[in-house]
Formats: C-alpha cells, sequence, structure tokens
C-alpha cells in the first residue's frame, strides 16, 4: 500500500500525546530522537517536527493536527473530483467511499483540534485513531484492480516533499494546489 502522510502525521499525533503526558522532551533534537523512532516513518516524522517551528509539546501538536486537516480536506477535495470525472464504475464507487471515509476523517482531526485546546488529551487520542481507521479504510478499497493512478493513494497534494520544503520556516501548514 502507497505511503499516506494524513495516516503517517495522524499516528504521529500519539506518540505526541504519549510525550506531552509522560512530560520527556525539552529541546528539538531531543523531541526529535524520542518522538520519531516510534513512527511507522522516522524521517518523515523529523521532516515534519523539524518544520513546525518549535519545540513545545503541545505546539507540535497543534502543528500536526493543522497539518493532517489541511492535507485531509485537500485529499477530501480530490477524491470528490475524482468520484464525479472518472469513467470507470468501481472506481467512481472507490472514490465516493473515500470521499466519505475522509469527511469523516476531517470531523475527528476538528474534533481533536478542540479536544487539544481544552487539554483532553485521551479524547484526542480517541478520536485520531478514528481519522487512522477512516483514512485506512480509504486505502484498502484499492487493494485490488482497477488501479488507482490518481494521487489520492499518496496524497501527493499535501505529501512530505511540501513539508520539507517547509523547511526550518515558522509558518502556518499549508498544502500546495491540487494538480
Amino acid at each position: 500500500m502507497a505511503s499516506n502522510s494524513c495516516l503517517i502525521i495522524v499516528s504521529l499525533i500519539g506518540v505526541l500525546l504519549f510525550t506531552i503526558i509522560s512530560n520527556v522532551a525539552s529541546s528539538n533534537d531531543v523531541v526529535v530522537s524520542t518522538i520519531c523512532p516510534k513512527t511507522s516513518n522516522p524521517p518523515f516524522c523529523s521532516s515534519v517536527l523539524k518544520s513546525a517551528g518549535t519545540t513545545d509539546l503541545k505546539g507540535l501538536a497543534v502543528y500536526t493536527l493543522n497539518l493532517v486537516h489541511t492535507n485531509a480536506r485537500k485529499s477530501l477535495t480530490l477524491a470528490k473530483s475524482l468520484a464525479t470525472t472518472t469513467t470507470n464504475p468501481q472506481l467512481k464507487q472507490r472514490y465516493s467511499s473515500c470521499a466519505e471515509s475522509y469527511d469523516e476523517a476531517v470531523g475527528d482531526i476538528e474534533n481533536a483540534q478542540k479536544d487539544l485546546a481544552l487539554g483532553d488529551f485521551n479524547a484526542v487520542n480517541i478520536v485520531t485513531s478514528g481519522a487512522m481507521t477512516e483514512i485506512d479504510d480509504c486505502q484498502d478499497k484499492f487493494a485490488q484492480p482497477p488501479k488507482d493512478t490518481s494521487l489520492l493513494l499518496k496524497n501527493g497534494i499535501g505529501s512530505k516533499n511540501h513539508v520539507q520544503q517547509q523547511g526550518s520556516k515558522n509558518t502556518t501548514p499549508t498544502a500546495p494546489k491540487p494538480i
């Protein structure tokens, strides 16, 4: 299955929450060396955390939630567009289903943002797990032919290349325009 930056970023939030609760890290190097090895894609994790421009753990959680929200909204838009433009009936159904999954994931992420602002880390963990499930459900729909040739499964519109381009800029995360 293709690597999906939304899924990776959402999983990063769980590790961040554990670190916040454990109060383990203090500097950016410590944060990266403590958190990233526990993720499914440590190099991507490192580039995301370094691009956040903060070492504050709650700030990192806010940053990653904002980033995954942007990516999930872009994926939702792409899935809706693909569902209306594809001529293959199987792909049309899969894209429509993915649009529903991403719509639910976006709602979960928005709830996680609210919960984080309230300091309810357990609720953040629960709703981000839901978002991960929704994103994973979309990916699972493409395990059988016909093959998806769009950017949806690769999440190219919010990929790690964009995060790396952000570099050390201290900006609000944004995603490039859809292709």
